[in-house]
């Protein structure tokens, strides 16, 4: 017997603009799809040019929707990180790492993670998130 997928909505996060999901669960595995600096309310992208402020808007919109299933920051096995320029590295990274040090239990176990280069699909956009989580509970 296979185990359902089950859809991941919520209004914290923005909507999904195209064809797919906020994020799926199947049984413990919990997949978010990528995640931009948008404002959940209204759809605008925020923070023009500022690739930490967008990362901490990318991650809480992330965070939102791992919350809508089940997870936290605990749960996540990977996040992969979608930026369009080398020289914002440094900066996104920061804000990552307060990010996760906000969001992760004392003695938590920091979740994997890659970081790309790559052209994204809106203009605004200088970060990209997307994530996976195990959900035991």
């Amino acid at each position: 017997m296979t185990t359902p997928y089950t859809e991941v909505r919520t209004t914290d996060a923005p909507a999904p603009a195209w064809s797919f999901s906020q994020g799926v669960r199947k049984g413990p595995i919990l997949q978010v799809s990528g995640q931009g600096p948008q404002d959940p309310a209204t759809g605008a992208y925020l923070y023009p040019g500022d690739v930490g402020a967008q990362t901490t808007r990318t991650l809480e919109n992330v965070l939102a929707v791992l919350r809508a299933g089940g997870a936290g920051v605990d749960d996540v096995l990977m996040f992969r990180v979608y930026l369009t320029k080398r020289e914002d590295f440094a900066a996104m990274n920061d804000a990552y790492a307060a990010f996760i040090e906000k969001h992760l239990s004392p003695g938590g176990v920091k979740p994997c993670r890659t970081t790309v280069f790559v052209g994204l699909p809106q203009e605004p956009m200088l970060v990209e998130i997307d994530a996976q989580a195990i959900v035991l509970s």
